[in-house]
């Protein structure tokens, strides 16, 4: 260990005793911290957006092959999203609380080390997925899909494969970027992957005679494209050459720590998550399915989009706090939580006013149904307190993944949607007869109880307290490296 990170520990310690004395947030702390999340968000939403909207050209494209292939491809790709494409995502969020502690620590050969075994683990998790896939229209078929598009849908999902393994690499080496404020090379990357993704998606679904399964393949194609560029980027870059660490048998003694962080994450994103599909589900079970079910999916699309900004903040925060508190700066990390509130805040209340303001023409984005529009107009109330509670959900989730205290938010998913927001869905829907209507209060009445219970934990955390944690945690992680060394 050099002489500089020997001082680290005493120096952090210093700071964390200075805590009490530093609690008085001045304005200049206040609106440096805006800043500095403002530099991390921007380019997180570009990297956020590009994924997403792979899926979209995709199914835009193969959409006017017809309604069969674009009925299959939606489906396909939903299922994908919530058996794997959510999971390794939420995994990956587990190195927000390893890497980026270790960055604000100066161990910077922890932050290659525990990314390489976070890729080995994702890969070892793609592979069990993978049989699920694979059996994806035997699965269909069983639960009463009509079997046409069972089988389109089956044989699509196989073809997303290779995404599922590019993804099992790509999102731990996005969080490498992103818990070293590394965003140029992200946002580069991100740009690239979609401009090509868009003629090569064009070229395989029209010209190619691949029809459907053409759009499949550029979704892998163009996410291993962005591994195979971020990959050469943290091979040959000098920015990386602190924390890119050589590839040894080390990395199988980081899966344990990886996985008591990973689990907890990806469960707490997938409970969200498919609440909200199960929601979708529940839609086709009202009197008029059909109208029901097209605004709701109109609902979740657009909270969909617009939650990569959100997301973009909660990796802000989560980026931020998680430094700070490897350094032993808890006081900063204070202040960095109540700045990414405030601009997710202000964020959500400006596009929740826009959409408010033009709620009445929104609807004709996805349709020409008047039905439908009138159906959306109706709904657009409701769909703006929903995206304020989700830039708040959004930055607090992303704090708690800062901490390390993603087990929490486990339980408090649980709770708010399975116990609360679900049922409460379900009794207004079907019990009170508000259709789709009484499925988004009750959904937004689990958000509510998720953002109030989240917003107590997070005002009562005691900063000093989780810095020490951080300290300690990250001191015992190198004793036990050392010993296995010597």
């Amino acid at each position: 260990m050099s002489l500089e990170e020997s001082l680290i520990p005493k120096e952090a310690e210093q700071r964390i005793e200075r805590y009490d004395e530093e609690q008085r947030v001045t304005w200049e702390s206040y609106t440096g911290e805006m800043k500095r999340i403002c530099v991390v968000a921007g380019p997180m939403v570009v990297v956020l957006s590009s994924q997403f909207l792979l899926q979209i050209v995709s199914t835009m494209m193969i959409g006017h092959l017809g309604e069969l292939y674009l009925s299959s491809t939606a489906l396909a790709i939903s299922l994908a999203g919530v058996t794997g494409f959510s999971f390794l995502m939420g995994m990956a969020s587990g190195l927000e609380t390893i890497c980026g502690q270790a960055f604000g620590a100066k161990q910077y050969n922890k932050i290659g080390t525990q990314t390489y075994a976070a890729i080995f683990s994702l890969i070892l998790v793609s592979i069990v997925l993978s049989f699920l896939w694979i059996n994806m229209e035997t699965i269909l078929v069983f639960i009463g899909q009509d079997p046409l598009i069972a089988r389109e849908a089956g044989r699509f999902i196989i073809w997303l494969l290779p995404a599922l393994f590019a993804n099992a690499i790509l999102q731990p080496l996005i969080k490498y970027f992103q818990m070293q404020s590394m965003l140029l090379p992200m946002f580069l990357s991100s740009c690239i992957t979609i401009g090509v993704h868009i003629p090569l998606c064009w070229a395989l679904v029209f010209k190619s005679g691949l029809n459907n399964i053409g759009g499949a393949l550029a979704i892998g194609i163009s996410n291993w494209a962005n591994v195979i560029f971020l990959g050469l980027y943290m091979y040959y870059s000098s920015t990386c050459e602190k924390t890119r660490a050589p590839i040894t048998l080390e990395l199988f003694h980081g899966i344990g720590e990886f996985f008591r962080y990973a689990i907890p994450s990806a469960v707490m994103v997938c409970l969200e998550w498919w609440s909200y599909e199960l929601l979708v589900l529940l839609s086709g079970l009202l009197p008029n399915p059909q109208l029901e079910t097209s605004v709701l999916s109109v609902c979740l699309n657009t909270i969909t989009t617009l939650y990569t900004i959100i997301f973009a903040f909660g990796a802000a925060a989560s980026t931020r706090v998680s430094n700070e508190l490897g350094a032993g700066n808890p006081h900063v990390a204070r202040v960095a939580v109540l700045a990414a509130l405030s601009l997710a805040v202000m964020e959500t209340c400006v596009v929740s006013g826009t959409l408010f303001a033009f709620r009445r023409v929104y609807g004709y984005v996805f349709s020409n149904d008047k039905e439908v529009i009138d159906y959306v107009t109706l709904m657009a109330p409701l769909l703006c307190i929903s995206i304020i509670m989700d830039g708040i959900q959004g930055v607090v989730t992303g704090i708690a993944r800062g901490c390390g205290w993603q087990h929490l938010g486990v339980y408090v998913n649980l709770g708010a949607f399975y116990l609360c927001g679900i049922p409460v869905a379900a009794a207004l829907a079907f019990w009170v007869h508000l259709g789709g209507k009484g499925l988004w209060i009750g959904i937004q009445v689990g958000a509510f109880v998720q953002n109030v219970v989240l917003c107590v934990i997070t005002s009562r955390i005691n900063w000093g307290q989780q810095a020490v944690k951080a300290r300690n945690r990250l001191q015992d992680d190198e004793s036990s490296t050392e010993n296995r060394l010597v």
